[in-house]
This record gives structure tokens, C-alpha cells and sequence, in this order.
């Protein structure tokens, strides 16, 4: 009697899914803006840094280093829960392999017969191949350029294209990119992962027993090697000393890896969790109405009969730093000055006028980050003694520009009668817009330098 059927979904379409998804966020980021105020942006042009709509200055990308932080402890946090899932769900080598090999070659010009056979790299049909490599040169110079636009505006961008002679280096990056896609994607192929990409380098380090990865279930499937070595070439030499097993080693598994491993042997280096063994395995097992021996766990669960432990201490301290650094990004990020202000003595460090006027001479350096023009001014908040003397009248900064200003203080009062020593008394300043003081103040720390009380006349 024919066996039924198991209902088993492939990881495929699920993987696709997330592909789509992937592909149409990274191209949808870039324009990504209110205001000019962009998602995720870091214009190398114009020096600055966007974040979750809020533009920050060169000055201000103390919060750099904290999303940089944020994205290595998530991709730890990813490879100690799922293993080299990045690799196998979103990594954008796996996603161009899979557009170039299973869309291009296999489905659209049919160069490679169907998709469960990776092994066997197509020969001949010439033309088809260059139309293949001719397609995928197009879409790895649109990639190239989306990749650009995280670092250059698409409204920039285009505007620059029109005169591509005067943007020769950003010109040289993108045709770079789309040669290193095409000789990656065509000719290095997944030997990338193996060779090339340090994540493979680093990420055993990152697992434990519970982390969970494609594994194949040998007390169900039978030992098919032992030390590395094959034991069986058939399923009838492997019944005879496992009559349980239910591999029937027809090796579909091994056929359509696109690493070139059979997942039998155990887990390897080169294992990018991309599942197609799993399913492979799922058709076959499916038919003769039993479970895929190929699955996402690992082997203590299998050996237990359980789920992977997934909530255990290593993930939940992972979990804890990401909210952590994710909060003290966002809160960071809140705290956005719209105002930048740099304040330098001068190297003479006081005049004394006629009756006794002292004056100290500061190069202050004013910058409007906001998107909108502001009129700014300033005065001393500590000490009602010393007043402006220069410049008299508010002054106006356009969006995103800087103004340098020679600031002059003075005081007619004695503020100190100390005739063994000139006096450097901390003072406050308070910069603002005059139109908008509440959201656009910063204040700076200082000092007065009061001359020696025998100086004074």
C-alpha cells in the first residue's frame, strides 16, 4: 500500500519571503526622509550622520560607536540562537547566489535543468551564459548604487550623475562594487563563504550546545559516516547493520547544498543554514510518509526527544545589552543638539581699558544644525558683572552652516583683589535662538581671566 503523504513546509518560500523583504527594505531606506532628515544615512559629502530621522553633525557621532556595538552584539546574539542564520536568510551574497544561479540561470534561461542540483556547474550554451552574466552585471550595478545611496542621498545622487566627470571617485566606487558583484556572483560563487567571508572565521566561537542548526538526525537516519569516512554506498549495505535507519541515501540532500557538503557527515564549517538539505530531504521523507531527517535544531534536542532551549542565559544577557544599547541609542538620539557652539581663547589673555575695563577675547564657533534658518545670540549666565561687548546684535545662521564670531567680554567691576596672581574665573555661556529658545540652547563652560589687583589703576 502506497504510504501517505506528510504535509511538511519547505524553508524555501519561507526564505524567499524574507528575501523580498530584505531586498525591498534596503532599496526602500534611502528615500526614507522627512524633511531631509533621512532613516539611516551616512553622507560622507556633506559630513553628517542620520539616524531615525534626527541629523547629526561630525560633532555629534559620538553615537556612532554605539550602533556599530548595537549591530556586532545582534549578529552574536543571531549566530548563538540560529547558528549562521544570517548567512543562510539575509546575507546579501546568499540572496545575489540565488538570484543569479536559481532565478537567472535555472528558471528564466533555463541553463541549469532545475534547482535541486547544485553540483554541476553548466557548460556550453554561450550565448545563454553571457546574457545570464550580461543580466546579472545590470542588476549588481543597481545594487551597487543602492549601496551608494546609504552614503549619498538619491536626490544628490542624481544631480551628480548628470555631471559625472566631477564625481570621479564616487564614479570608481560604484564600477568597482559591480565588478567585485560580478566576478563574486559568476566565478567565486559560494567559495566566498567558505574562504573569504571572516564571519565562517569567528562563528564557532559564538555557538553552545543549545544553539540551534541544520542538523541531520542519526538515530532516525542511521550513522552514515564514521570518522569522516562514508560506511555505507547503498541503503541495502546500510539496512543490513541498521535495519531502522530511514535514510534511503539517495543523497538529494548532498545534490542541491550549494557548498558542496553532505550534511550526514556531521556539522561543518561551511554549513551556511540555508536549509535546502532540509528540504530536499523533506520531499524524499514526505513521500514514504515519514518526518524530514534534516531539520533546524540541534543534537542534544534530538537526542532527548525536545525543542532547543532557546531562552537560556547566554541569549537572555545578549537580549539585555541589545535593549540596552537600543535604548541609550534612542535616548542618545533624543537629546539631539540643534545648535553647535566651540569656544577658544585667544592667546592674549586679557586688555585693561581706561577706568579699569577688562576685556578677554574669545573665537567662537557657531553652527546651525536645524533644518531652518535661526537668529542666535548669546550672554554670561554666572556672573551679571561681565557683559558683551562685541557683537552688539543678534546674527543670523542658515540651516546647516557655521559662522565664526570674535566675541569680546568686558567687566568695569573689581571682581578680584588678588595682587599675587592673575584670576581665571569660570564662567557660563548660553547660546540660543532668538526665535526658538526653548528647543535650540546650549550651554558651554569657559573662563574670565581677571588681571592682578596691581595691574589695575
Amino acid at each position: 500500500m502506497k504510504k501517505k503523504l506528510v504535509n511538511q513546509s519547505l524553508y524555501r518560500y519561507k526564505r524567499y519571503f524574507v528575501f523580498v523583504l530584505f531586498t525591498v527594505v534596503a532599496l526602500a531606506i534611502p528615500f526614507a526622509n522627512i524633511d531631509g532628515d533621512h532613516l539611516v544615512l551616512l553622507n560622507f559629502d556633506k559630513f553628517q550622520f542620520h539616524l531615525f530621522f534626527t541629523k547629526f553633525d561630525m560633532q555629534e557621532l559620538y553615537l556612532f560607536p554605539f550602533l556599530i556595538m548595537l549591530l556586532f552584539v545582534g549578529l552574536f546574539f543571531m549566530t548563538a540562537l540560529g547558528g549562521r542564520v544570517w548567512c543562510g536568510w539575509l546575507c546579501p551574497h546568499t540572496i545575489f547566489r540565488i538570484i543569479y544561479r536559481d532565478l537567472i540561470q535555472t528558471k528564466l534561461l533555463k541553463i541549469r535543468k532545475k534547482i535541486s542540483n547544485k553540483q554541476q556547474e553548466p557548460s556550453g550554451q554561450y550565448l545563454k551564459r553571457f546574457t545570464a552574466v550580461s543580466i546579472w552585471t545590470l542588476l549588481s550595478l543597481l545594487a551597487s548604487i543602492n549601496f551608494m545611496w546609504y552614503f549619498v542621498p538619491p536626490h544628490d545622487f542624481f544631480v551628480y550623475m548628470a555631471n559625472p566627470s566631477q564625481h570621479l571617485l564616487m564614479v570608481g566606487i560604484i564600477a568597482s562594487l559591480t565588478i567585485f558583484l560580478v566576478y563574486d556572483i559568476v566565478k567565486l560563487q559560494e567559495n566566498y563563504c567558505i574562504y573569504v567571508c571572516p564571519y565562517a572565521r569567528i562563528q564557532s566561537i559564538m555557538y553552545d550546545d543549545e544553539t540551534v542548526q541544520t542538523v541531520y538526525d542519526k538515530q532516525r537516519g542511521g550513522e552514515i559516516y564514521k570518522d569522516g569516512k562514508k560506511i555505507y554506498k547503498n541503503k541495502k549495505e546500510l539496512l543490513t547493520t541498521t535495519p531502522s535507519a530511514d535514510c534511503v541515501l539517495c543523497d538529494a540532500c548532498v545534490a542541491v547544498c550549494p557548498t558542496h557538503i553532505d550534511i550526514k557527515k556531521g556539522m561543518q564549517l561551511e554549513c551556511i543554514n540555508c536549509l535546502e538539505c532540509a528540504d530536499a530531504c523533506t520531499k524524499v521523507q514526505g513521500a514514504l510518509g515519514r518526518e524530514s531527517l534534516i531539520t533546524w535544531t540541534n543534537e542534544y534536542a534530538i537526542k532527548e526527544k525536545r525543542k532547543p532551549h532557546y531562552f537560556r542565559a547566554r541569549i537572555l544577557v545578549y537580549i539585555a545589552v541589545l535593549a540596552g544599547l537600543l535604548s541609550l541609542l534612542l535616548y542618545m538620539g533624543s537629546t539631539k543638539e540643534y545648535m553647535l557652539l566651540n569656544i577658544n581663547r585667544t592667546t592674549q589673555l586679557y586688555k585693561i581699558k581706561e577706568n579699569n575695563i577688562v576685556e578677554n577675547t574669545y573665537t567662537m564657533l557657531f553652527q546651525n544644525t536645524d533644518n531652518v534658518e535661526h537668529r542666535y545670540y548669546f550672554k554670561v549666565l554666572n556672573q551679571e558683572n561681565i557683559v558683551i561687548k562685541r557683537p552688539t546684535e543678534p546674527f543670523m545662521i542658515k540651516a546647516g552652516k557655521k559662522i565664526k564670531k570674535i566675541v569680546i567680554l568686558k567687566t568695569d567691576n573689581i571682581l578680584v583683589k588678588d595682587a599675587s596672581k592673575d584670576t581665571a574665573i569660570p564662567i557660563k555661556i548660553e547660546a540660543y535662538a532668538k526665535d526658538d529658545k526653548e528647543k535650540i540652547r546650549v550651554i558651554r563652560d569657559t573662563t574670565f581671566v581677571f588681571p592682578r589687583y596691581d595691574k589695575l589703576k
